[in-house]
């Protein structure tokens, strides 16, 4: 990945929540001489994400620092698995290692609860795919972990496309706009670069916002004998994509009905950490 200006003031921020008025550990205990070798592993298997920023955060705290990365994004950890050894001063190595460790943990948590999902539909021909409800700040990093774990990313933010929610609806509705006309309005307003995608919960609604020229329907919280129908309707006319309320019990079932995208929240709102420790040997 890129590490951006943006990712860079990410790492800097996350620093200062440690060392706002410094580490009173390190600074009693620590000698300046004593060097020293971490090592970053898995304790359980899964697919890692944020070694670049955990080797980004020693550095940070310590230029002098030697980071190797032993694994790059998106590989596959066994328990025991190393991602990361960095060398030099103990007392920077221990000031780093909460927040590096931090990074690493969430991020590998995403990519591979995201591995999981995307095992889960394989074959079927649709795509697991993320939303925006991330961590506030963390979405870039966030939906890197998604692709690190096989699945694609949906809209980075509001300006990447438009997509008409029932709160829209609802919102135009009461202006005397039918959906058709929610629709037209958008496409005869937006560059001719953005795709329209319109939510959508029955079939009646389906239809009307195809024949309005959307792009994308999003079926909202439809059982997959009503995603089956509305695949059939479509016709190919335009990307379907599923979303509410899908588990792990559930996106096969979703998979199979022919929708093109399935869309998860959970892949960022709900990933557990993965195990990720900092094992360190003194060198004197």
């Amino acid at each position: 990945m890129i590490l951006t200006p943006e990712i860079h003031d990410l790492i800097d921020r996350a620093l200062q929540e440690d060392l706002s008025i410094g580490d009173a550990t390190t600074a009693a205990l620590a000698p300046e001489e004593l060097q020293a070798t971490a090592t970053l592993f898995a304790k359980q298997p899964g697919v890692l994400c944020g070694v670049e920023v955990a080797a980004a955060v020693f550095r940070r705290v310590d230029p002098s620092l030697a980071v190797e990365q032993a694994l790059r994004d998106g590989d596959v950890m066994e328990r025991g698995s190393v991602a990361l050894r960095a060398r030099g001063s103990a007392a920077t190595l221990l000031t780093a290692e909460r927040t590096a460790v931090n990074f690493m943990q969430h991020l590998s948590g995403v990519a591979t609860l995201t591995a999981v999902y995307v095992d889960a539909v394989r074959g079927s021909g649709a795509t697991i795919i993320d939303t925006r409800k991330t961590l506030p700040g963390l979405r870039a990093l966030e939906k890197h972990a998604v692709r690190c774990g096989g699945g694609h990313n949906h809209r980075q933010n509001l300006g990447d496309g438009i997509l008409i929610k029932d709160n829209h609806i609802a919102a135009l509705r009461g202006h005397g706009m039918t959906l058709g006309d929610i629709v037209r309005q958008a496409h005869a307003r937006a560059s001719h670069t953005i795709k329209v995608e319109v939510e959508v919960t029955t079939l009646e609604e389906a239809e009307e916002a195809l024949d309005a020229g959307a792009q994308l329907l999003l079926l909202d919280n439809m059982p997959p004998e009503l995603m089956k129908q509305a695949v059939e309707l479509n016709r190919g006319r335009a990307v379907l994509e599923a979303s509410g309320g899908i588990n792990l019990d559930t996106v096969r079932a979703v998979a199979e009905t022919g929708v093109d995208l399935i869309s998860v929240g959970a892949l960022t709102h709900s990933a557990p950490a993965l195990d990720i420790s900092m094992d360190i040997s003194y060198l004197g």
